[in-house]
Parts: C-alpha cells; structure tokens; sequence
C-alpha cells in the first residue's frame, strides 16, 4: 500500500485527514514520543530533521560507572525537577484520553516519562522507558517518589546555586559546570547504593515485560498511530515495523521526518496540539 503524503503546506488538512483514517479502524495501538508533550512545556530532543538539538542524554554505562557523571545528573535534576513536575496534560493528551476511552484507541505506549498520558485519564498506557516520578535504589531495589527525594537534596546542599539554568528535556536542566562539581549527590539511606529515576537510560534495556506487553496489544491491534516521535531510537521504531510487517495500516503525526517514513500509510507533517484539538472538536462535532 503506498502512503498518502501530507506536507506541512497543507497542515490545515491535518484534522480531518487523521478523522477519516482513524474512522476505518476499530482498534488502533498508539505510540507517541517527545513531540506531545512539547505543549506541555518540556523540551524535546530532536529537530525536524530527526538530529539531536543538544549533546545526547547520559548512558546508563556513565551514570553507574563515572561518580562525576552521577553528580551531574543529580545536579542537573534537582534544578530542572520542580518545572518538569509541574507540568500539566495539553489539548493533545486530553484529546488521546478520549479518543481511548470513547473511540478506536485501545492501547497507548509511550516513550515519555512525564505521565502526562495517565493525567490527562488515559488508561490503557504502556511505559516504554518508565516514569520520572519514581526513584529506584541500584544496590537494594528500594523505591521512593521522586518529589520525597528533593528536601533530602535540598538539606544536603546548603547554599548550593546553580548559576545561570535552562531547562532542558525530561527534567533536566542546563548549568554551570562549576556548580555541578560541587554538588553532594544522593545515596540510598538503606544500603548507601545510587539512586537511579526510574526511566530507561541510553545504553539499558527496556523490560522484557513491558516490550511483550506492547507486542501483545500490537497484535491484537489493526492499525497503529504514532505521533510526536522521530523514532530514530530502536526501542520505539521496531514497533512500526512490526506493525508494517504485520500489514497493518501505520499513520505518522510529527513535524519533521521520522525513521519510519518509507512505512506508513498516512503521513501528516502538522503541529500536534493544534491537529489533535481540531480532531477533537471535529469528533465532538460528529456526535452530536
């Protein structure tokens, strides 16, 4: 099947191309990326040409093996948490929450970390790479929610000023590399282990659990949507091509190309809040 091409000149288009498609389908499998929750406030990682707008994130490999990698990152969170946190669903989340609990989307797996899927009353979500919210101990396995461990950072640093700071995508920020050296980083306080968020970092393996999980709704799935993801990371392309194995109909939203461009049905090169909102008030308009 040859895909439909939808080019950012005609983005008004956008909507109701995405209506018409997802009409046709009783079970679609949705899997989104950065791009949905750029509306939201947090930065993304690539631009349209799918490059890296910044120096690549840190390696689980470096976060466990370098202590001065480990201090960074730490540093690095405690400055870019509190805006990552408070960060609230757009028109884009809202709209997929209804869409899945009043329309043909049956599963949605994301490559976010920001749970802005489940806020928006999302229900069926798969956690690729895991929640930001969450902190796991590398040496015991404790757990803690993330908003517990900043007082503990905060005591542990006093006087403490990052200097100069950006915010920077999935809760990190950008500061002076002089602040960062300096920075006392947390320890687990039952076995003195590193602390780790709970997300899948560069270089770490996504829980086979959770891939079966995916593969599974896949399955029983005849259609899938990606939107807002270049999905130039494997993690998240190989469900395209699973699906276009499989012979399944593949729809792309994103601004700019994706890896999986050559595979899809429908490629729609438009904004996502503002095609995901105009779906939905075409949607509410059709059902009344």
């Amino acid at each position: 099947m040859s895909a439909i091409r939808l080019d950012a000149t005609q983005a008004t288009d956008a909507p109701e191309r995405l209506r018409d498609w997802l009409d046709g389908f009783r079970r679609v499998f949705v899997l989104t990326g950065a791009g949905i929750s750029t509306g939201s406030g947090i930065p993304d990682y690539r631009d349209t040409d799918g490059a890296w707008k910044r120096p690549a994130p840190v390696t689980w490999q470096a976060f466990t093996g370098d202590p001065a990698i480990y201090r960074r990152y730490w540093a690095r969170s405690f400055v870019g948490w509190p805006r990552f946190s408070i960060a609230r669903p757009n028109a884009a989340h809202r709209t997929l929450a209804a869409l899945g609990n009043a329309g043909p989307i049956t599963t949605l797996l994301t490559q976010n970390v920001d749970g802005l899927h489940q806020a928006a009353g999302s229900r069926s979500v798969i956690d690729l790479h895991g929640r930001l919210d969450r902190v796991v101990c590398l040496g015991c396995g404790a757990t803690m929610p993330r908003d517990a461990l900043q007082p503990r950072l905060v005591a542990d640093n006093p006087g403490w000023h990052p200097g100069a700071a950006a915010m920077a995508p999935d809760g990190d920020a950008d500061i002076a590399a002089e602040s960062e050296s300096v920075f006392m980083p947390p320890r687990c306080l039952h076995c003195d282990g590193l602390l780790k968020p709970d997300v899948v970092f560069f270089g770490e393996n996504v829980p086979k659990a959770r891939v079966q999980a995916a593969r599974t709704a896949l399955a029983a799935s005849d259609a899938m949507l990606v939107i807002g993801s270049s999905l130039m990371v494997y993690s998240g392309f190989r469900f395209a091509k699973m699906a276009h194995e499989a012979g399944l109909s593949l729809a792309i939203l994103n601004r700019g190309v994706t890896r999986a461009d050559p595979l899809a049905t429908l490629r729609l090169d438009a904004e996502i809040g503002s095609t995901l909102g105009a779906l939905a008030r075409e949607v509410s308009a059709g059902d009344e």
